[in-house]
C-alpha cells in the first residue's frame, strides 16, 4: 500500500461486485482475478479489479477534482442611528448592486433592528464586487 496503489481485501471486492466471498476467492484461485497473497489473505489491486470488471481504473480524487482559484471575501458593515429612510435607500442600492449581471456574484443580507436603529449589511463575494458595493454604500451614507 505504500506505493500509492489501492488494494482491496476479498470481502471488499465481494461487496463491490455484489458477489459471495467464496466466489471472489474462486476467481482468485482460478487466476481470473489477479491478487497478491498477504499473510493468509489476498489483496486485489484497484487496477486489476477494474480490468476484471471491464471498467477503466478509477482516478484518484486529486486528478479528477476541478481546481479553479476562487477568492471570496465577507464584510459586515454596521450603521448606527439608521432611520427607516436610510435602511430603504441602502437596501435598494445594495440590492441593485447585487443584481447586476457579472461573472462575479455578490450576495447581500441586511439585518435591521428598529429598537436600536441599527443596520447591518453583510456582503459575500469577490473582492472587486464587495469593494464596489462598499464604495456605493459609502456614497449613500456620506449624503446623509
Amino acid at each position: 500500500m505504500g506505493s500509492g496503489k489501492q488494494l482491496y481485501a476479498v470481502d471488499e471486492v465481494a461487496d463491490l461486485l455484489g458477489l459471495h466471498v467464496k466466489t471472489v476467492r474462486g476467481y482468485v484461485r482460478a487466476g481470473k482475478l489477479p491478487a497478491t497473497r498477504v499473510g493468509k489473505s489476498y489483496r486485489i489491486a484497484a487496477a486489476d479489479l477494474a480490468e476484471f470488471t471491464g471498467q477503466p481504473p478509477a482516478l484518484p480524487a486529486r486528478e479528477t477534482v476541478r481546481r479553479v482559484r476562487r477568492v471570496e471575501t465577507t464584510t459586515i458593515v454596521q450603521v448606527d442611528a439608521a432611520g427607516p429612510e436610510t435602511v430603504r435607500r441602502i437596501g435598494a442600492m445594495v440590492g441593485a448592486a447585487a443584481g447586476t449581471e457579472d461573472c462575479e456574484p455578490l450576495r447581500v443580507q441586511t439585518i435591521y433592528d428598529e429598537e436600536r436603529a441599527e443596520l447591518k449589511v453583510i456582503l459575500f463575494g469577490g473582492p472587486n464586487r464587495v469593494g464596489a458595493a462598499l464604495r456605493l454604500l459609502a456614497l449613500v451614507l456620506e449624503d446623509e
